[in-house]
């Protein structure tokens, strides 16, 4: 069967929702529970809203480091001995998602995954610093083609439930491309190499596979 013309802007993971809540309020506008059956009419309206999947266009220069989620940069910092990251300093930038961003995450820089890491942890709101520690999170860390470091975090949020990631280790990945999503509202945080050139500041907002976090020093 072919596929709906909107599915086509809508994540995967959104169509169980969408049948759901779409079928039960055709249900009760049928037995005639007409009230609850247009709460959950637009209930099946915020779903579509919140799946939705824009196209993106990633920075076309190789060592321009993309957003990997939309949201609002709430930390930019330098730091020393990273779990995540390794030894040695690198700069954190993290970025807050609301209910109502965009949630599909895309792939920061092209290169090759080494490790995907999942930590269970709390829900503790993801606007908090020590979410980035506590919270149930999934560790992605990548390596160039000039053999820079980077690595980034799916952190959920207090009403997030569920980190996707369709990442491996070993996988060839492009700048851009989608990599998975977290439901409900959470936050991203992004490792990169302490020579960066940073392009964001905290406050601003960004789009995932667009917005230009930093350039990459490489020779």
């Amino acid at each position: 069967m072919k596929e709906l013309p909107i599915l086509k802007y809508i994540h995967p993971e959104g169509y169980r929702f969408l049948a759901i809540f779409g079928g039960v309020s055709v249900l009760l506008a049928v037995f005639g529970f007409g009230l609850t059956a247009k709460l959950f009419l637009l209930l099946t309206l915020f779903t579509a809203y919140f799946f939705r999947d824009p196209e993106r266009y990633p920075p076309l220069l190789e060592n321009a480091v993309a957003s990997p989620a939309d949201g609002k940069i709430l930390v930019v910092d330098q730091l020393e001995d990273t779990e995540v990251y390794g030894p040695g300093p690198c700069i954190k930038i993290s970025i807050f998602m609301s209910i109502f961003d965009v949630h599909v995450n895309r792939i920061p820089i092209s290169g090759r995954i080494v490790e995907v890491r999942y930590h269970p942890g709390k829900f503790f709101s993801a606007n908090l610093d020590k979410a980035s520690r506590e919270n149930e999170r999934n560790e992605i860390v990548m390596e160039t083609a000039w053999k820079s470091r980077v690595a980034f975090v799916q952190i959920a949020g207090l009403v997030a439930r569920r980190i996707v990631c369709h990442l491996e280790p070993e996988d060839k990945v492009v700048k851009g491309e989608r990599f998975g999503l977290i439901r409900f509202g959470s936050r991203l945080d992004v490792y990169l190499p302490v020579e960066t050139i940073v392009n964001v500041h905290p406050g601003q907002y960004v789009k995932a596979g667009e917005t230009v976090l930093g350039y990459l020093h490489y020779d």
